[in-house]
Parts: structure tokens; C-alpha cells; sequence
């Protein structure tokens, strides 16, 4: 029986310097852990004119094969000042023995993004499997995201997708540090 007075023993967050050891189907990914920061730009035909962003990253797990998600963004004034959430999403990242990748990427504005690909050589390359919509949630029929790790320790991102009508094509970029 659950005593509630009981300390949890896994709790949800465990400090760095406790954190297991990555699975070892996590090895084409492990450059990815932690949390990366920096800026984009990103375009669309139904957008009026190309924006500037700021992107936050963080890639964590617990011990088991696969990776927590987590981004969120913000749109920059001229003045590089933030402006407003332009973007938020989570999801698990689960690998398979073969180096594939099987993504499951949610997102408060109702869609949820069921996307495949593999992990090689410091990147990720992924591509829809299924896009689930909320009734109210706008069109969205496909996307590819790409991450790849750069020799000067740069994560690189790259999204393209085709939504309200659109086809596939570019629609973010961004450059993120790994903060300390």
C-alpha cells in the first residue's frame, strides 16, 4: 500500500550530478542532453513577412531508452526584446536498437506530432509519421525537423511544414549554445 507521508523515490527531477547514467541506445544522442539557448528566424506564406525568435531547448533523461523534449520560443522586437510566447512543446524522443528515432511531440495549440526518423553522425533527422489535431486546432498536414551538432558545439534546428494549405517548406531555423 502507497503511503502518501512517503518521499517519493524517483523524483522528477534529479540534479545533475545524480542523473543515471544514459541508456546505451541513448549513445547517438547523448550530445544532445541538457539545455541549449539562442536565436532564429522563421518564414511562411500566411505569415506577413519573416520573424526573429529566441529558442530554448532541453534535452534530459532518466536511464530509460529515450529523451524528454522540451522546447519553448519567444518573438524578438527590432530591439531584440522579447515581445511574446511564440511557441511551446514537449515530447519523448524513444530510440530503437536500428538507430531510429520515434518522436512524440505535443503542443498546447492542439496538435500532436507522431514523427520518425534516425539518429547518425550528431544529428536527427525526422519526418511525420501522423499529426493528430484538437477540433479547434489549425491545419497542420506534415513537418521535417532536423537537429544537428556542429564542430564548434552549435545545435543546429531546422523545421519545415506544411499547414492551412500549404506545402512542405522552410518555416524555422535557429543556432542554440549549450548554457552551463
Amino acid at each position: 500500500m502507497f503511503d502518501p507521508a512517503q518521499k517519493y523515490p524517483y523524483p522528477d527531477a534529479l540534479r545533475a550530478d545524480e542523473a543515471p547514467a544514459p541508456h546505451p541506445l541513448l549513445a547517438p544522442l547523448t550530445g544532445f542532453l541538457g539545455t541549449w539557448a539562442g536565436r532564429g528566424r522563421g518564414e511562411y506564406p500566411t505569415i506577413d513577412g519573416e520573424f526573429v525568435y529566441a529558442q530554448e531547448v532541453t534535452f534530459s533523461h532518466d536511464g530509460r531508452p529515450f529523451l524528454h523534449y522540451e522546447a519553448r520560443a519567444w518573438l524578438l522586437g527590432a530591439d531584440g526584446a522579447p515581445l511574446r510566447p511564440s511557441a511551446r512543446e514537449s515530447g519523448w524522443w524513444r530510440m530503437q536498437p536500428d538507430g531510429r528515432v520515434e518522436a512524440l511531440i505535443t503542443q498546447p495549440t492542439g496538435i500532436a506530432e507522431i514523427l520518425t526518423g534516425r539518429a547518425a553522425d550528431g544529428g536527427v533527422d525526422l519526418a511525420t509519421h501522423q499529426v493528430a489535431l484538437a477540433p479547434t486546432a489549425k491545419q497542420v498536414d506534415a513537418t521535417r525537423r532536423r537537429y544537428a551538432l556542429t564542430e564548434d558545439g552549435t545545435l543546429e534546428f531546422f523545421h519545415d511544414l506544411a499547414a492551412v494549405g500549404q506545402p512542405l517548406q522552410h518555416h524555422l531555423s535557429a543556432q542554440l549554445r549549450r548554457e552551463s
